[in-house]
């Protein structure tokens, strides 16, 4: 009942702007002619804009035909002028009106006059179309998605069409993870795309473009190798080039609750530096966090049955719920400064460089519970009832992060050209953590425990890429050398303490306890060449020869020491948990892509030849496995670029993945007896096959945009978990190879501007499924999830005191399993958000955001209803409202709570985590602004 008094207020809001309103639509069609002035000839391909009369805001937009005629279609009602442009020209704007009784209103012919006079400088500025397709780029007009004041680049890609921002920052587009932002084509902070969404401000930004980025040994020879990151490019505004700007600002709150940050930015044109700094207890982080150390985690987040400090086997995948807005697990305390630079130094080199130190402190307090879709074995190999187990996690992590990231371009003459892009990583994670857990089968209680662990793990890194490159006489002859190099070093110690109960069947307990120190250090060093040379063929075709060479280096060492009660030291060593290893990972590499490109489309096939060899040797027991694999690795390429903004592009690729070092490591990890982990030395690396479609469309005729993405895959020998649970319920989980994992996912994003109105209109549908194998017990499990999900949005910058947004979106996920189908699952998870900007009289400022979350489906006390309602009040100062005093109502109605689901091959998992509850934050803010200086 609460969430719907706040939509009520919501939608209350409304009416103190519909004065302004535009009348109804209507079916007006405007049409006329051009002419050149002096000949009388048709002036063919010029663009017509029909803006409202009365603040020249774009309503439509047209191109002349063959004869130099143009016709705009589905003009509602009122006064309008239609600006006229054309190359060579003087811009022509005409008054016009649509009324009730002439709805055609004829401009009749109009002629143009040839611009008459030389000029040092001609700026042509046009209202361009909200959005345009540009090959395989799409862009979007920031103008047509405006925000509020002082808003953040986050809150402009919100109103993008097919765009999905979650609550923590991370962008989806069209169903795909963005993984880089760029500003003005160049790093912003390296790789970190929060670092631009949420510290750069919106009004600043001209366009966003959109764009899977090629390698850049890829994009130099013009030949597509299949490495591609989802980006987006900030393009600024020229007159917001040169200047200063920044967001700075202080708050503080009830229940201890603190917000500071810092924002310098100084931008001249080509350089670029920026300083930035943030503190705050309030899940705001504007970097992207990292987490804790890749691949072998001392301590995961939630751990096992019984708790412990291990190397954690992921396989398969979690599949939440996908789609923006998920609910956030913990409390997060964060600080970070980093400094960005970026400039050209002569004619020759470019620099960006940037360094970022950050620490952030996570507290989760979560209650699990866990059905393993098949449990303890019987008599005979059969199958008995399922293991239930339900734990109580208490965590305190705290990461400390050092980065640096350098681009560096140097030209060495007019032909030749050298990239350097090193990187200089450094982790701390310190991990705190209690646990309390009880296992079950039926009616039957098999285990209880309890664990304290604490560990710090340290993984310093560094590498990067140096690329050679190199033009020739002939036009289109190329040579590209690219090295790839990556060394880590993830070294730790922890001490795991637990106690466990174990239950026969008539209920007699047998206690274990644990007390044990673990060591372990696993360095990684990784080498890739890749040579590449394109030869013209003709104008249209090219041949790219390559070859690559790969050299992994995997080392382990894992020391675990059982504590002496006599000695009172971690003096005795426990051999059967203790081991070294190393791993070597060799490919050879080498193929030809053939290439065709004409002015609608182009077409790429190629095949390589690789030979891999696989060397693991086991320091301990002094074994040594060697495998080699031959491997043929076809791919294929197929774009095309319509008329009408309309793109479509097919792409086809395989790859061999190689087991880590952790999947090979051949130790028992026995931090928890309850849940045992070893890796498996003999397995083979992945063959995987994907099959990507996307489709691009927008028509500036009617507003309208389509976005399609088609993305299925099938992996050969994927590496699964074999998992089997004795008569205790311990669970042991080893890494093995299978093949039948296929998956298929589905995008569709259909986006509608209404001009006269200022609102944008989008529909999202996404589709999923996966299909996974897995071992339990001995015998195969398939498991099977599918998801569907809708979602529909809309927001509108109604006029210069009102902007609202609102968005739905339903989401369907089903799981079933072949081993057990009585723990098949079929839930619902449905999420509404809302938000509104009005502006006041007096420069007050009223804002309310809010977010409801439903699910259906889970198990008992794990459904749950939600409405997170925020209300902010501000008063703006100064004369160009630069700065504001704010004050904020976090959680009004206190029922912040987050449920996640999490689903595997092997299990169902609910989760309920302690999030951040009301508070009351009063808070100054200044927004630098000071361009053209």
């Amino acid at each position: 009942m609460r969430f719907f008094l706040m939509l009520s207020l919501l939608l209350g809001l409304a009416p103190a702007g519909r004065a302004q309103a535009p009348p109804p639509p209507g079916q007006g069609t405007v049409r006329g002619s051009l002419t050149d002035s002096t000949t009388g000839k048709a002036v063919r391909e010029a663009s017509v804009t029909l803006m409202m009369g009365r603040d020249s805001s774009y309503i439509m937009f047209g191109i002349t035909d063959g004869d130099g005629r143009f016709s705009l279609r589905n003009v509602p009602v009122g006064k309008y002028v239609v600006l006229i442009n054309a190359l060579g020209y003087r811009a022509r704007r005409l008054p016009v009106a649509v009324t009730a009784t002439a709805l055609t209103p004829d401009v009749g012919t109009v002629r143009l006059g040839p611009l008459s006079q030389q000029l040092g400088e001609v700026v042509v500025t046009q209202e361009r179309a909200p959005v345009r397709v540009s090959g395989d780029t799409l862009d979007f007009n920031a103008k047509a998605f405006r925000t509020q004041p002082n808003a953040a680049v986050e809150a402009l890609l919100k109103k993008l069409p097919g765009v999905e921002v979650d609550r923590d920052g991370s962008i989806r587009a069209q169903g795909q993870a963005v993984t880089r932002v760029l500003v003005d084509g160049k790093p912003f902070f390296g790789d970190d795309p929060k670092m631009a969404t949420r510290n750069l401000p919106a009004d600043i930004i001209d366009r966003v473009q959109l764009y899977d980025q090629q390698s850049d040994q890829s994009a130099f020879s013009g030949i597509d190798d299949g490495n591609r990151q989802r980006t987006l490019n900030l393009v600024t505004k020229r007159d917001k080039r040169k200047g200063y700007f920044g967001t700075n600002g202080v708050g503080a709150g009830t229940e201890g609750r603190y917000q500071a940050r810092l924002g310098l930015n100084r931008f001249n044109n080509g350089r670029q530096i920026s300083l930035l700094a943030q503190a705050n207890n309030l899940n705001q982080q504007g970097f992207a966090d990292n987490g804790g150390p890749s691949g072998g985690d001392f301590g995961p987040g939630v751990g096992g049955p019984g708790g412990g400090g291990r190397i954690q086997i992921q396989s398969g995948g979690r599949q939440n719920t996908p789609g923006a807005n998920s609910p956030p697990t913990s409390i997060t305390e964060s600080g970070a400064v980093g400094l960005n630079y970026r400039d050209a130094w002569g004619k020759r080199a470019e620099v960006a460089t940037s360094y970022l130190a950050s620490r952030a402190t996570v507290a989760t307090d979560q209650q699990l519970r866990r059905e393993n879709v098949a449990g303890i074995a019987g008599q005979g190999g059969d199958t008995g009832p399922s293991l239930l187990t339900n734990q109580t996690v208490r965590t305190r992590s705290s990461t400390t992060s050092h980065r640096f990231n350098l681009r560096f371009d140097y030209t060495l003459d007019s032909l030749t050209s050298l990239r350097l892009t090193p990187y200089i990583n450094w982790q701390t994670h310190d991990l705190a953590r209690q646990n309390q857990q009880q296992s079950s089968a039926g009616t039957q209680l098999l285990n209880q425990g309890q664990n304290r662990y604490e560990g710090t793990t340290r993984n310093p890194s560094g590498g990067g890429n140096a690329l050679l490159m190199r033009r020739f006489a002939r036009l289109g002859r190329t040579f590209s050398a690219n090295l790839t190099s990556t060394l880590s070093s993830q070294d730790g110690s922890a001490v795991n303490r637990a106690t466990n109960t174990f239950f026969d069947a008539s209920g007699t307990p047998t206690t274990q306890e644990l007390n044990q120190r673990i060591e372990q250090d696993t360095p990684v060093r990784n080498h890739t060449l890749s040579l590449s040379y394109t030869e013209p063929l003709s104008l249209r075709n090219k041949l790219e020869a390559h070859y690559s060479f790969t050299d992994a280096r995997n080392n382990g060492r894992r020391l675990t020491t059982d504590f002496d009660e006599t000695s009172g030291q971690y003096d005795v060593l426990n051999p059967g948990l203790s081991n070294e290893f190393t791993s070597l990972f060799r490919a050879n590499r080498a193929g030809l892509t053939l290439q065709k490109r004409r002015l609608r489309y182009t077409i790429g096939v190629g095949l390589d030849a690789q030979q891999a060899d696989l060397q693991v040797r086991n320091l301990t027991a002094d074994t040594t496995i060697r495998r080699r694999f031959t491997s043929l690795l076809p791919n294929a390429l197929f774009s095309y670029t319509g008329t009408n903004n309309r793109s479509l592009r097919l792409s086809y690729r395989t790859r061999l993945n190689a087991p880590t070092a952790t999947q090979l490591q051949p130790v028992r990890d026995n931090s928890s007896p309850l849940s045992i982990q070893t890796g498996n030395p003999r397995l083979r690396p992945e063959y995987a096959q994907s099959l990507v479609a996307s489709y691009s469309q927008f028509d500036a005729a009617t507003n309208r945009s389509v976005f399609g993405l088609l993305n299925g895959s099938r992996v050969d020998d994927r590496i699964v978990a074999a998992t089997d649970f004795n008569a205790r319920g311990v669970q042991t989980t080893r890494p093995v190879n299978a093949d039948g994992f296929y998956s298929l996912t589905g995008f569709l994003s259909l986006g509608q501007r209404l001009a006269p109105h200022k609102i944008n209109l989008n529909l999202t549908t996404n589709a999923g499924f996966v299909k996974t194998p897995s071992f339990i017990n001995g015998l195969p499990n398939t498991g099977r999830t599918w998801s569907l999900g809708q979602g529909a949005s809309i927001n509108s910058a109604f006029n210069d005191k009102l902007e609202f947004g609102l968005s739905s979106n339903l989401m369907y996920q089903n799981a079933t399993y072949s081993r057990l189908p009585e723990q098949n699952a079929t839930f619902w998870t449905q999420t509404v958000t809302a938000d509104v900007f009005y502006q006041l009289p007096a420069r007050f400022v009223l804002t309310s955001d809010g977010w409801f979350s439903r699910n259906t489906g889970r198990a008992a006390g794990f459904n749950q209803r939600v409405v997170l309602w925020n209300v902010g009040l501000a008063r703006q100062l100064f004369a160009h409202k630069q700065g504001e005093f704010k004050l904020q109502a976090y959680d009004v109605l206190n029922q912040n709570r987050s449920v996640v689901r999490n689903t595997t091959e092997t299990y169902v998992e609910d989760v309920r985590s302690r999030v951040l509850q009301q508070y009351f934050l009063l808070s100054f803010t200044y927004n630098l602004r000071q361009f053209g200086k």
